[in-house]
């Protein structure tokens, strides 16, 4: 309940339908922006993978109406052919509530002293079948080594996730091309002061 009404406090279910709203189909049930949100609250309450969805289609009256499977699998992939496109779409969107809601939080936000702490970190994320980009890691295990970028709110564990670069379990810890990408990434996802050219 506390996420779903985060999401509608701040105006995000807004921004990511609005950015998302050129891709709907004239005669949709579902909004796109809601089954994307919908699949991130799967995710944040532990799912890993689409059909997780069902948990939150199981309770209507904290969620509303939830799109079947099939849909919200039609959606991933025509959220995956749009590539480029549709993911600046909804960096875009989450950029303008992260900025929103910084500035809601005054004194208490990331960036209330004219300073931005961004930490990057890698983490092995396990894969239990043939995904994509899966490979074997470095610890013998198989999945992911993602680069994810945490802006530092000033408190053990308190950091706010702003981007991410999916890499193959195989990809180096010190890669600093990979690096790179995911600063100028969390760059283009934060408000001010650390939007601005990614090359200063």
């Amino acid at each position: 309940m506390l996420l779903a009404e985060t999401v509608r406090r701040t105006g995000l279910d807004t921004a990511i339908s609005v950015a998302l709203a050129s891709g709907r189909k004239p005669r949709a049930v579902h909004d796109p922006g809601k089954t994307l949100l919908d699949v991130a609250l799967a995710v944040a309450l532990g799912g890993d993978c689409l059909a997780d969805v069902g948990v939150l289609r199981a309770e209507p009256g904290v969620f509303g109406p939830v799109a079947s499977d099939p849909t919200v699998s039609r959606l991933i992939a025509t959220l995956a052919a749009a590539g480029p496109k549709a993911l600046a779409a909804i960096r875009s969107a989450r950029a303008d509530i992260r900025s929103r809601v910084w500035g809601l939080a005054g004194t208490n936000g990331p960036a209330a002293d004219g300073q931005v702490a961004v930490d990057i970190d890698g983490v092995l994320v396990l894969a239990h079948s043939e995904k994509q980009d899966a490979t074997a890691t470095w610890k013998k295990t198989f999945g992911h080594h993602p680069l994810v970028a945490f802006v530092d709110h000033g408190q053990a564990g308190s950091g706010e996730p702003v981007a991410a670069l999916l890499r193959p379990g195989n990809a180096g810890s010190n890669t600093a091309s990979d690096h790179i990408t995911t600063t100028r990434l969390a760059w283009r996802n934060c408000p001010d002061p650390c939007d601005g050219d990614a090359g200063h």
